[in-house]
């Protein structure tokens, strides 16, 4: 029986091990982490005059599209794709919350607000609806749309109703940074917007 050169399993052993290597580098670039992007609220917001009423925040309503923690893409009207390797950092809806929340302690219109279960004393409730939280690839937009109503909590009658709506130009292609900062803008005009017109009702 011929032997096999040394060199020749010395090689075949080489190969083998840059194999398993080149293997286990594309197994760590393809089982990275997506990159996890946050919302922020408007910090120079209108300031109330005298602090009146006390509002509870309910987490907005939204379908099951937008209802996660991807980012939503649409390159045409009915087509939905989720931006590649990037995330929010918690649920949409929760993550809305948090900032409407803020939002409102940002501009001291109230006498206080919170979350339902907060024990508070509660005079109104804010109900929302998130029609749209997406890129808009078609126009190389960023688009927010909410419905917001104002119920008393005392009565249960609808105090106020109104649709919420931005539109951001992103600043070149669609990418995780570009995306998020433009949603991020549009956010912040309809937050601006939201708790202005909440302020001058309650």
């Amino acid at each position: 029986m011929a032997r096999t050169p040394f060199r020749t399993v010395l090689a075949a052993a080489a190969a083998v091990a840059l194999g398993l290597q080149l293997s286990a580098c594309s197994s760590l670039i393809a089982g990275s982490p997506d990159a996890t992007y946050d919302l922020t609220a408007p910090s120079d917001l209108p300031r109330g005059g005298v602090r009146r009423g006390v509002l509870v925040v309910a987490e907005p309503v939204a379908v099951a599209v937008i209802d996660g923690q991807r980012i939503v893409v649409k390159p045409n009207g009915g087509q939905v794709t989720y931006l590649p390797k990037s995330q929010w950092s918690d649920r949409l809806p929760k993550l809305l919350q948090a900032r409407m929340i803020e939002s409102y302690e940002n501009a001291a219109w109230l006498r206080s607000v919170g979350r339902p279960g907060d024990r508070l004393s509660v005079d109104y409730q804010l109900v929302t609806e998130v029609r749209a939280f997406q890129i808009d690839a078609a126009t190389g937009e960023a688009v927010v749309e909410l419905t917001a109503k104002i119920t008393n909590d005392k009565t249960g009658k609808i105090v106020a109703g109104e649709v919420f709506q931005a539109r951001q130009p992103l600043t070149g292609a669609v990418t995780g940074p570009s995306a998020t900062q433009a949603l991020d803008q549009a956010l912040k005009r309809v937050l601006t917007g939201l708790v202005t017109w909440t302020g001058q009702r309650v």
